[in-house]
């Protein structure tokens, strides 16, 4: 019981990060880096954490506490990934045209480095890799009961 919970979001995390790969609007190259990239289609951020309710609320019961702290805590996890991370990388994407139309001045280069502009997540990003999740814990359930 206790590895379904665990193994299943890190599947789905994974599952989530590598399709990232092949889909060409992410213009992801295949590296360590990137597979642990915060943005792109799909979220695995949002899969982990609806696989974690998923499978939570299968093993111990939708009316238990546990899966009422999961939900919280996709709720959190979703709601960073759509705003404040989305957030800060419209602040990256704006602070780093700033450095750059300050001119060619090395010392501002090397005082304020490239920022990540792409940290967030669009909401058809957070419901695709929500719905990776479900269907991986989902399946997962019922193939190892």
């Amino acid at each position: 019981m206790f590895s379904h919970i665990l193994i299943l979001p890190l599947i789905s995390g994974l599952t989530a990060q590598i399709i990232k790969f092949f889909i060409k609007s992410n213009h992801t190259k295949f590296s360590i880096k990137n597979i642990v990239a915060y943005s792109g289609m799909p979220s695995g951020h949002s899969a982990i954490i609806i696989s974690l309710a998923t499978i939570i609320g299968l093993e111990e019961g939708f009316s238990s506490s546990l899966f009422a702290v999961s939900v919280v805590m996709a709720i959190i996890v979703i709601r960073d990934a759509l705003g404040i991370r989305r957030y800060l990388g419209e602040h990256g994407k704006t602070l780093n045209i700033l450095v750059k139309d300050l001119g060619n001045d090395n010392v501002l280069e090397a005082k304020y480095p490239h920022l990540l502009e792409h940290i967030g997540h669009t909401p058809l990003q957070v419901f695709i890799g929500s719905l990776m999740g479900l269907i991986i814990s989902v399946i997962g359930y019922i193939l190892l009961n």
